[in-house]
């Protein structure tokens, strides 16, 4: 009876896998044919493809853990587009497909031009939304729209010029350098400076980090749980590792729990503060919780665009301090001249400090940080998903000058550091750390830059803390 039941059965079931199987291979033949006919309208080409010693794109992959482990994943990109002779190439990345591009063009098509064909990632948005919530770095579309929206007025000039909030951590700082000439790690106390700084302008309360009588137990470890769950996402978003880490969920939790004790602070004050004489005075110091709080009650969407901006505003700042220093400390010819600016500028003792829109007007020191960024850009590589068909201008071809096919799904990587270490675009002095490149000097006029130029972003998604 069995063996009579098990044909038919047998039968059905290799029908349907059948069925199943010419489905598949059905609809990749339409979707081959669609790619097919999409770059043939819009001229594309095929571009040079990364040489690949495995298949699905493992040698990729076991590249990328080696330079991180040596630390030269800049210098190998840049070997690379060397190596292949040009600007932009695809290749696959454990089966995913991706494009690594150094062209300025290409790089706006992305961030602008076509900006709608393109996501910041699912991988990203999956990686970060734990710890940071959805905000203005883990949304697309209308959610990230009114998170710009909402941010965008709290980083006016008139919001960010408190140079006394600066002062006072600086001078942390400096009491934190050692006096008898010993080596110090500048980098670590900039880290700590530019966290003291943002808790402070983004939640009204410094974490003291460079002050330690004034700061408290519970900022302390805040401070830790929100740096372990910063490198878990980092470490985890790049090796691919998604073994269970309790110690994350707990990061995550303690840091909501501390920022929402003060968004609950906040929002309690805030009918006060609206009916109290002063309310709108400008002495009363500018806190970004403050003002979200007076726009919106969603504790959940508070909370999100503060890590967001935490997240940007911290690590950023910090590597920009700690790369100029860096290059400034071996050219004591910059150092002089630096020297010789802020002398100029600053006033005799006792008199008040210098103003925001007068640091911005000190030029020699503007350049240096332009080169600063040039030579360092403290986001070297970035990179958005295709979420449709679409197509880069150049990158096809023998000479690379015809467009390239982007099919949805593929992930475009933009290497800043590569570009901006491009001799054709910089000259043949674009690795030398030489801030008088950008100053109208000696008759000859400064760098003029366009897209070649990509310290802060570029688009709609340009970054709005960037004065």
């Amino acid at each position: 009876m069995n063996k009579h039941l098990s044909t038919p059965l047998l039968q059905i079931l290799v029908s349907l896998f059948s069925v199943y199987v010419t489905h598949r291979l059905y609809r990749r033949w339409e979707k081959r044919k669609g790619h097919r006919r999409f770059a043939k309208e819009h001229g594309c080409q095929p571009a040079k493809v990364l040489p690949d010693r495995y298949p699905f794109g493992i040698g990729p992959f076991l590249d990328e853990i080696k330079n991180l482990k040596t630390h030269t994943a800049l210098e190998n990109y840049i070997a690379l587009f060397r190596r292949l002779d040009c600007t932009t190439f695809v290749g696959q990345f454990l089966s995913i497909n991706f494009v690594l591009t150094a062209e300025p063009e290409n790089i706006k098509t992305v961030l602008a031009t076509d900006f709608k064909s393109y996501s910041v990632g699912e991988e990203r948005k999956k990686g970060l939304k734990p710890i940071l919530g959805e905000g203005i770095f883990t949304t697309d579309g209308p959610p990230w729209q009114h998170s710009r929206e909402l941010l965008r007025p709290c980083f006016a000039r008139s919001q960010i010029g408190d140079v006394n909030l600066f002062e006072k951590h600086v001078q942390n700082l400096l009491r934190a350098i050692p006096r008898d000439g010993s080596t110090v790690d500048l980098q670590h106390l900039f880290f700590k400076l530019t966290l003291d700084v943002a808790t402070e302008f983004l939640f009204g309360v410094s974490t003291c980090t460079l002050d330690p009588e004034k700061s408290r137990a519970e900022d302390d470890e805040f401070v830790k749980a929100f740096t372990y769950a910063q490198n878990s996402v980092e470490e985890k978003s790049v090796l691919a590792l998604f073994l269970p880490d309790r110690q994350f969920k707990k990061s995550c939790a303690y840091v909501h729990e501390w920022v929402d004790a003060l968004i609950e602070r906040a929002l309690a004050n805030n009918s006060t503060l609206e009916k109290s004489p002063d309310a709108n005075s400008l002495s009363r110091r500018y806190v970004l919780l403050h003002e979200l709080a007076a726009q919106t009650t969603d504790r959940i969407r508070i909370r999100s665009e503060l890590l967001n901006t935490l997240l940007a505003g911290r690590d950023t700042t910090a590597s920009l301090l700690s790369n100029a220093w860096w290059s400034i400390s071996k050219d004591p010819r910059i150092w002089s001249r630096l020297q010789r600016e802020v002398v100029s500028l600053v006033p005799p003792l006792g008199e008040n400090r210098p103003l925001f829109e007068e640091l911005k007007d000190m030029k020699y020191l503007r350049a240096t940080l332009n080169e600063s960024l040039r030579i360092h850009p403290v986001v070297p590589v970035n990179s958005r998903e295709a979420i449709a068909d679409t197509a880069l201008p150049h990158g096809g071809g023998k000479d690379g000058r015809s467009p390239v096919f982007v099919p949805k799904g593929t992930i475009v990587n933009y290497a800043v550091h590569a570009m901006h270490h491009c001799q054709e675009l910089f000259g043949e002095d674009a690795d030398e750390f030489r801030p008088e490149r950008w100053l109208d000097e000696e008759g000859k006029k400064g760098l003029r830059v366009g897209w070649e130029y990509l310290p802060f972003n570029g688009g709609p998604r340009i970054c709005i803390g960037r004065e």
